[in-house]
């Protein structure tokens, strides 16, 4: 499975053969940098360690600075392993959008989703709310309504759909193609919205 580190640019639309407008997002996808080639001998396991976006040493712990300099690269922010990588690399190595993807094929974007604080049943679950608005009923639009049954089973179940923290969670999006690779600027244009907000850390796999 190959991937490569990335960061969400922003949305805009580009038009297709046909005319039709299609909403695409922009990643900045690499270049990344190849900072531990794991082996089954050594670690148990095969797997690629990628290093994206440099980082100022001051800011860099020790310990994760003579891992870099082992590599012969700068301190990266974000450090992502993938297993089975189909390229064959080396400590060091850069590896460029073009490298991993073409044009028209599919990926799956994993990212952080945008946080959005505690909300309730209506934002968080697409609740209808209680009733009308008419009837004295002044604050119920919004509201859950009944959570649970009486002396049988005198609770309320596990899993409950009720107010509460949302977003901020890894979520993959799966089965986006690839509209365009610009591999002079390591741009990467996928159709459809990916999680996060711009300039948010993205996972691009096959």
């Amino acid at each position: 499975m190959s991937g490569i580190i990335g960061k969400k640019v922003g949305m805009t639309s580009i038009f297709d053969e046909n005319g039709k407008n299609i909403p695409v997002t922009v990643i900045l996808a690499g270049p990344n940098y190849v900072t531990q080639v794991r082996t089954k001998e050594v670690d148990g396991y095969d797997a690629v360690q990628l290093g994206f976006d440099d980082k100022k040493e001051k800011n860099t712990p020790k310990a994760l600075r003579g891992h870099f300099e082992k590599a012969g690269v700068s301190p990266k922010r974000r450090v992502v392993e993938f297993q089975d990588f189909e390229k064959e690399v080396k400590l060091g190595d850069e590896i460029k959008v073009d490298d991993v993807f073409t044009e028209g094929e599919f990926v799956d974007v994993s990212g952080i989703s945008k946080g959005k604080g505690f909300q309730g049943v209506v934002k968080r679950h697409g609740f209808a709310g209680v009733g009308q608005a008419t009837h004295g009923q002044h604050n119920r639009l919004r509201a859950p309504g009944s959570i649970g049954a009486s002396s049988d089973p005198s609770r309320v179940f596990k899993g409950m759909r009720m107010a509460g923290h949302m977003g901020n969670e890894k979520v993959t999006v799966q089965n986006l193609k690839v509209m365009k690779v610009i591999p002079e600027k390591n741009l990467l244009i996928v159709k459809g919205s990916v999680p996060g907000h711009k300039n948010a850390y993205l996972i691009i796999k096959k």
